[in-house]
Order: structure tokens, then sequence, then C-alpha cells
């Protein structure tokens, strides 16, 4: 990399580190960096990175200004081919244009696979496009590079084993997740790889022992921490233990009130899966519109708009209202990538969303049974998506539509045959309709 000096490049190293391992202080290893040479050329690419991942509109600009910054080191300092085709990356990513974005990346893997930040970014995007296969695969490849003996290697195994267990190789994908925290017990993310699996094949105890054996590892981890909080309470909700779930959503999945995409997809999801169990959640519902009304107009991934539209649907329909005009427009107008994933999928979601709320369970399936095999591309994780299937299928249901109802539970029951939600639900329907 282009530097002034060793300890610039060790600070830089410092900051990819954290990075990877998800700490709350990556931004101040980044400023250390910065202060250490101003010219660092890869530190300025970073913080663009780190601006764009954050999800938030506003935050493009300052990417934006990461990407001058790095342009006028270039100008004085010069750069190596690795950092003008991360430069490259980064301006298509600033610009929303993720299939330029995803090609630029690759791109750079195919030439320098032991590149822990391109490997990073190149499964974040990939998996916010809903390309899993695609996750998979790429990280695959890289990982043909790398081996034990390499510093980080940990790190490019808990990729791998999140690419494995998205496309559904669970066993290898669980043999990936323990070697990697085998090797760096504090990879949040190879861990999460983990309770994923254990979540996919139902396997609540596994589950629930896995997160609290590790998560003292976590305790200066920023807020993906949150996230495997929600993983504990999924199997926590499966056991029906309700009191327990809406304890920990209040002092760990929503300790904070913020606007972070994640958080609220994290919160929004828990509490619509509490209200189907019939478990009251007072007012929380309140906070998490307030917060998702903040963001209506930001479109940056369709995955947390469809959240956001839930939230406002349960208790603020003008903000909802204001959400929909919003999207509407900007699948509408907008040439970014994500314009149209909203356009084909996203307004759907949003209307389900306030049809459910409205009890119009029919309006439910004629706006996403069309979309149901199409869902996948808001990108997220299939235990994340699951929210708008057990949506639809509670809309076939109460709508008085057994035979659509029993067809999703049915292609369910084959991926997951102990699901205790798909079991619960065949059941109802056994006893509502007996065939």
């Amino acid at each position: 990399m282009t530097a002034t000096s060793a300890e610039a490049v060790a600070r830089l190293e410092d900051t990819i580190l954290a990075f990877c391992s998800l700490k709350l202080a990556t931004g101040d290893r980044l400023k250390a960096a910065l202060a250490t040479d101003a010219q660092l050329v890869m530190a300025h690419l970073l913080r663009g990175y780190f601006m764009v991942m954050l999800g938030k509109r506003e935050l493009l600009g300052r990417a934006q200004q990461a990407l001058d910054a790095a342009d006028r080191a270039i100008a004085v300092v010069g750069a190596t081919p690795r950092e003008r085709l991360h430069r490259d990356a980064l301006a298509a990513w600033i610009a929303r244009d993720l299939t330029l974005t995803i090609a630029r990346f690759e791109a750079l893997l195919g030439q320098f696979p032991r590149d822990l930040v391109v490997l990073k970014l190149t499964q974040f995007v990939l998996f916010y496009a809903g390309e899993s296969g695609r996750m998979r695969d790429t990280v695959a490849s890289a990982l043909g590079a790398w081996d034990e003996s390499l510093p980080g290697y940990g790190f490019a195994l808990g990729c791998h084993a999140f690419g494995l267990e998205e496309t559904g190789d669970y066993a290898a994908a669980e043999r990936a997740g323990r070697k990697a925290i085998e090797l760096n017990p504090q990879d949040i993310w190879g861990a999460h790889a983990v309770a994923h699996v254990c979540e996919m094949q139902d396997r609540v105890e596994d589950g629930l022992a896995w997160i609290g054996a590790h998560e003292a590892q976590w305790r200066d981890v920023n807020n993906f921490a949150f996230h495997v909080w929600w993983h504990r309470c999924l199997f926590l909700l499966a056991q029906r233990r309700f009191d327990e779930v809406l304890a920990q959503y209040d002092r760990e999945v929503r300790a904070e009130s913020t606007d972070d995409y994640l958080d609220i997809t994290n919160a929004v999801a828990l509490l619509w899966r509490l209200e189907q169990r019939g478990v009251a959640v007072g007012d929380r519902w309140r906070e998490l519109a307030a917060r998702a009304a903040e963001r209506v107009g930001d479109h940056m991934l369709v995955f947390a708009d469809a959240h956001y539209a839930m939230a406002l649907a349960a208790v603020d329909r003008g903000g909802f209202a204001r959400w929909q005009e919003s999207a509407r427009d900007y699948a509408t107008r907008s040439q970014e990538t994500q314009a149209g994933i909203m356009r084909d999928i996203g307004l759907a979601l949003g209307d389900a969303a306030l049809a459910h709320r409205a009890e119009q369970f029919a309006m439910v399936l004629d706006r996403l049974l069309p979309q149901h095999d199409a869902i996948h591309r808001i990108g997220g994780s299939h235990a994340q998506r699951d929210l708008f299937a057990q949506l639809l299928i509670d809309s076939a249901v109460r709508a008085g539509r057994y035979d659509v109802a029993r067809e999703l539970l049915g292609e369910r029951l084959r991926e997951r045959p102990q699901n205790g939600w798909g079991l619960d639900a065949m059941n109802l329907l056994a006893r509502i309709e007996p065939i």
C-alpha cells in the first residue's frame, strides 16, 4: 500500500482487524491511521466504505468527501493498482450502481484474494443483493489462496461459513464456523454463521448454548452484537419463553433507541413474531415507528425499507403514507440498482404490511403471493426473510385460502422439517379443515 511510514501501515492494519472483528473502536483506529499519515490512500477509501455501509442517505456526502480526499492523496503520492481498483469500486458504490460495484469488488478479489477488506465488502454487497450463491462462490474461490499460516485466515473462514449456510450446506458451514472461532474466538461474524445453522436446523438448545459460550468475547463489538442477541431471542421464542424474550428485547436487542437500519430490522422482526404468538408488546412499536419515520426517504436498502414500512404500519399510518409516497417516487424516478428492487418487490412488501395490519388478508395474498419466489432479491438472510414468509402464510390461513397455506407450509417443512412454527401452523390447519 501507499504510505509514508511503517507506523501508518501498522495503524491501518489495526483498523482493518477492528473492522473484521466489528469492534466499536474501528472508527477511532481509522482516525489514528489518518493522523499518522494524512495521505494514506487506503485509509480514506476505508472511511468512504464505512460511510456507505451505514445505510443512511445523508452519509453518501461524507463518503464522497472521503473519495475526494483519496483522489487528492493519489495526485500527491500515487497509488498501487490494488488501491486504484478500490477507488473505482467505492465510486461505483457511492453512485449506488450495485451491479458495477459487485463487478469491481469481484475483480479486486480475483486479483487480490488475500485482501480481507474486499473479502468482507464483497460478501456484504452480495448479501444485500440477494445473491447467496454468488456470495458463497466468490469467497470460496478466494479461500484457495489462504491457509492457517496467514494472519486473518479465521476471518476469511468465517465469511466462508456464512456463504455455505445461506446456500443450505449446513454441515460444511458449521465446520467452517467452528474452525473460524477456534482460530479467532473474537470473530462474531463467524460465530453468528453457526447460530444461523442452528436456526435453520431448528436446533434451539444448541443455538442457545453456542451463543452463551461465546458472548463474553463480544462485549467490545459494535451494534452487530444486538443482532446476535436477536438470534438468541428467536431460540427463546421457539421455546415459548415470551417473558424472557421481552426482557432481552429491552435489555439487549433494543437497549438503545437508534436509527440504525440493522437495529430497527432486528426489533421489528421480533415484535411482529411476538404479536403473532399473542404476546402484548405494549408501546414498543411507537419508539420503532418514530425512528423509522426518520428514515423514510433513505431507500438505501429495500431490505431496510420493508421493515420501516412494517413499523410504520403498526402505529403510524401517516408515516406509512409518507414512506409509501417516497418509495413510489424512488421506484419510478431513480436509476439506482435498489430502485428496481423497490419497484419489483419493495412496494408490494409495504402494501402487504399495511394490509395485514388492517386485517385485509386477501389483499396480502394479492400483493405478495406473486412475489413469493423473488423476495430473496431484497437481501438479508433466510432467517431474516422468514418474517415475510410467516406473514404470507398467516394471511393465507386468515383469508381462508387453506390450499395456499398448505402449499407454502409444505414447502417450508420440506426445508425445515423440525420447525416448530411450521408444525404448529400445519396442526392448526388440520383442525380448521381436516384433509
